[in-house]
C-alpha cells in the first residue's frame, strides 16, 4: 500500500505515554492518537502557524477514558470519530454510550500501511455489531480520511456517523457555508460571525439537510487563513453545526461535522428515516477531505 505521495514525513513517538503517529507535508502537519480513539489532537498550517485543533486552557492532557464515559469528561482535544450514535440512546435494548463507542476505545494501527506512510486505524465496537476503519493520507495541503463501516451481523443496523472536530477560533473567523446550505439554516444569527456572536443560552446546535453541496468551510477574514471540509452529500447528507461562546462548561470552540443524520440520538433519527443503514454483512465506504491554507 502506498500513498504515491512525495515529501511527506511520518513519524510516532511517545507522548504522555501515548504513541502518537504525525504526517507531515511542506504545507501542513496532523498528528493522530489511536488509543485514544483515534483522535486528531493537532491540524497545523505550517505556512502560517495557525494550530486548527482546539483544547482546554493550558498544554493538551491526554488520558484513557472507559465505554460509557461522559464525553465532557474525556482529554476534549481536536477530533473525534462519532458512531454509531452521538447523544446516549437505547437501540435494540443496547445502551449506546455518550457520543457513541468509537471516541472511548484504543483502536489498532495497520504497522505495513504506516511503513508507506499511510495511518491505517481500525476498531471493533464493543457494543454494536460493526467494525470500523479509517485510512488517513496527507498530499500537500490536504488530509483525505477515507472510511469503511462493516456489519457483522446477520440483520441490517441502522447508524450515525459524525466527524467531531473542536476548532479554535481567532477574531476574524467567519463561518463560508454554500449557498443552498445556509438557506436549510433559516438565518441563524452566530453563523455569520462565530467568532464574536454568542447564541441564546452560550451554545447552540443545528443541522442542515438534505445539503446539495458537501462542502463547509472557516476563513479567516484578516489574515486570510482557512479551513476547509468537502464531501459527497450522497455520502453524507447532513452537517451539524455547534457553537459555544462559555455555555458549555464555559469552553469557547466552534464545530464543524459532516455527518449521515439527525437529530444526534440514533434512536430518534432511524424513527424518523434520518441515518445511515447497513444491510446484514455488508459494508459502508464514504470519504472526507480537509485543507489547510491562506
Amino acid at each position: 500500500m502506498s500513498a504515491g505521495i512525495v515529501n511527506i514525513r511520518r513519524e510516532a513517538r511517545l507522548e504522555q505515554g501515548f504513541e502518537v503517529y504525525r504526517l507531515q507535508s511542506p504545507r501542513l502537519e496532523i498528528a493522530v492518537v489511536p488509543e485514544l480513539g483515534a483522535r486528531i489532537i493537532s491540524l497545523k498550517n505550517l505556512q502560517t502557524g495557525r494550530e486548527w485543533m482546539w483544547h482546554r486552557k493550558g498544554k493538551p492532557r491526554l488520558f484513557r477514558n472507559r465505554l460509557g464515559d461522559d464525553f465532557s469528561q474525556s482529554p476534549l482535544v481536536g477530533a473525534d470519530e462519532c458512531l454509531p450514535t452521538i447523544a446516549p440512546c437505547c437501540v435494540r435494548n443496547r445502551q449506546l454510550p455518550d457520543h457513541g463507542e468509537v471516541w472511548s476505545a484504543a483502536w489498532g494501527v495497520n504497522a505495513e500501511a504506516w511503513e508507506e506512510g499511510v495511518l491505517q486505524t481500525s476498531v471493533d465496537l464493543p457494543i454494536s455489531p460493526f467494525e470500523f476503519e479509517r485510512t488517513l493520507t496527507v498530499q500537500d495541503s490536504q488530509v483525505n480520511l477515507s472510511y469503511r463501516l462493516r456489519n457483522r451481523g446477520e440483520v441490517e443496523e441502522s447508524y450515525l456517523w459524525a466527524l467531531h472536530p473542536l476548532l479554535r477560533l481567532e477574531p476574524g473567523d467567519r463561518l463560508q457555508l454554500p449557498a443552498t446550505t445556509r438557506a436549510l439554516l433559516n438565518g441563524e444569527a452566530w453563523i455569520d460571525a462565530v467568532d464574536a456572536v454568542i447564541p441564546q443560552g452560550g451554545c447552540s446546535k443545528l443541522f442542515a439537510r438534505p445539503l446539495a453541496e458537501g462542502a463547509v468551510e472557516v476563513r479567516n477574514r484578516d489574515g486570510g487563513d482557512r479551513l476547509r471540509m468537502e464531501w459527497d452529500p450522497a455520502e453524507n447528507d447532513t452537517l451539524g453545526l455547534w457553537l459555544t461562546r462559555g455555555g458549555w462548561h464555559e469552553h469557547h470552540h466552534l464545530a464543524v461535522e459532516p455527518t449521515n443524520g439527525a437529530p444526534d440520538a440514533l434512536a430518534v433519527a432511524a424513527r424518523q428515516g434520518c441515518c445511515g443503514i447497513v444491510p446484514a454483512c455488508s459494508s459502508r465506504t464514504w470519504r472526507v477531505t480537509l485543507r489547510v491554507g491562506p
